[in-house]
């Protein structure tokens, strides 16, 4: 009779050497089952199967004799078949999360791109992915080293996309991000599937002249700057003998006697403390704006304007409403439908290239719409069915996550 170590070592021997096929067969039930059907196949059956499965591959069909399992040989076969049940277990929840990560349709394109990993998915949520700048960000080779305080703003910043983006399109969607809020002159970015981004980022060419339209001018005048005033806003600048309507390029006021004006776009924040009002680190800022109280406003008006303004020794700014976005309000509602938006451009030697969007009748095979379409000759919303589509032509549709799919397949 063997001691009872050497019988629980031998047990773990015959419980691995048993249960290979029974796992793997758990595996393939488990993944076919949720990928087909997506249904989880209940675990107490797998247990089942597998305890089968390894008794007719190792002869442990025996443990429904009661003599055996009261033998001095019960240590072994107990802890065998408790070796099988586990590996059974651990393959089957392998299998079901494989199908339910895999997707429902392949194509070469789905094959070749490149996206995020899905555990950080679901993490942040299942529209939205997060996207944080890990290490120093660069400075981009041939420019001027970005300034200290901008590379920490960009360094501390995070943004939110929907989470059906591929990397190089989050890429493209951060890069374009960054150069619009922080006025760079060229950035490059990298993203990982962790969600992690390596930016590589050049200074603004110009300050504010390059906020300024073409034909506009940028006055800046003396006036009692409303609370809350921030880039961007239109405003109404009236003087003595003239009223103006202009766009807000930059604005500070006075929060405090003895204190320094803050700018609408600066990156501090004032903070009330009880030895009076001091300031925060510089930090990323999504919506800069005034304290409130007299100051200066520049805005952007046109020559004549300019002029009437530059006359003046002080204004008053009425901040004009911009009401409700209403295209905004479109997208949460078809959002919320369950609909998503995509831009698929049309691939050469692809179905869909040389025909009409009336002849690929993309509403009836795939439930999508096309919003607009963009080629070499500019932008057309609401396309015509007989709008021909060539190679290269930009189609931007909306419809089920499902249909998009099925579309970029055509398309590509």
């Amino acid at each position: 009779m063997p001691s009872l170590p050497v019988a629980l070592l031998f047990g773990v021997y015959l419980g691995v050497l048993t249960g290979i096929i029974p796992a793997l067969v758990a595996w393939v039930l488990g993944f076919l089952f949720k990928y087909l059907t997506g249904v989880t196949l209940p675990g107490f059956g797998v247990v089942v199967l597998g305890v089968a499965l390894a008794g007719v591959n190792g002869g442990l069909l025996a443990l429904a004799d009661p003599s055996i399992t009261g033998s001095a040989n019960a240590p072994t076969i107990l802890l065998a078949l408790l070796v099988i049940m586990m590996m059974v277990l651990y393959a089957h929840s392998k299998g079901d999360q494989l199908g339910a990560a895999m997707p429902r349709k392949l194509s070469l394109r789905n094959l070749g791109e490149r996206t995020l990993a899905l555990d950080l998915i679901e993490s942040v949520g299942s529209n939205e992915v997060r996207v944080r700048v890990t290490g120093e960000v660069a400075d981009v080779e041939g420019y001027p080293p970005l300034p200290d305080d901008l590379r920490a703003e960009i360094r501390a910043g995070e943004w939110t996309f929907p989470a059906d983006l591929d990397l190089p399109e989050l890429e493209t969607r951060l890069a374009e991000r960054l150069t619009n809020e922080f006025a760079l002159g060229d950035v490059s970015v990298t993203i990982d599937k962790r969600g992690r981004a390596t930016v590589a980022a050049a200074p603004p060419f110009s300050g504010l002249s390059k906020r300024v339209e073409s034909g506009k001018r940028a006055v800046s005048v003396d006036a009692l700057v409303p609370t809350g005033l921030a880039r961007g806003d239109v405003v109404t600048v009236a003087t003595a003998d003239a009223q103006v309507r202009g766009t807000v390029l930059s604005a500070r006021s006075s929060h405090d006697d003895s204190g320094p004006p803050r700018p609408a776009d600066s990156p501090e924040q004032p903070v009330e403390s009880a030895s009076g009002p001091e300031q925060q680190p510089a930090k990323s800022v999504r919506a800069p704006t005034t304290t409130g109280g007299d100051g200066q406003v520049t805005v952007a008006v046109g020559r004549t304007d300019a002029e009437a303004l530059l006359r003046s020794d002080r204004a008053t700014i009425i901040v004009e409403a911009r009401g409700t976005r209403r295209e905004y309000a479109l997208i949460s509602l078809l959002r919320r439908a369950g609909k998503r938006f995509r831009r698929l451009t049309v691939r050469a030697g692809g179905e869909l290239a040389g025909g009409t969007l009336g002849s690929a009748g993309l509403r009836d095979r795939f439930g999508v719409v096309v919003l607009a379409v963009r080629d070499g000759s500019g932008w057309e919303f609401d396309p015509p069915g007989t709008r021909s589509i060539e190679p290269g032509t930009e189609l931007y549709v909306v419809g089920t996550r499902d249909g998009l799919d099925s579309l970029g397949a055509v398309v590509a």
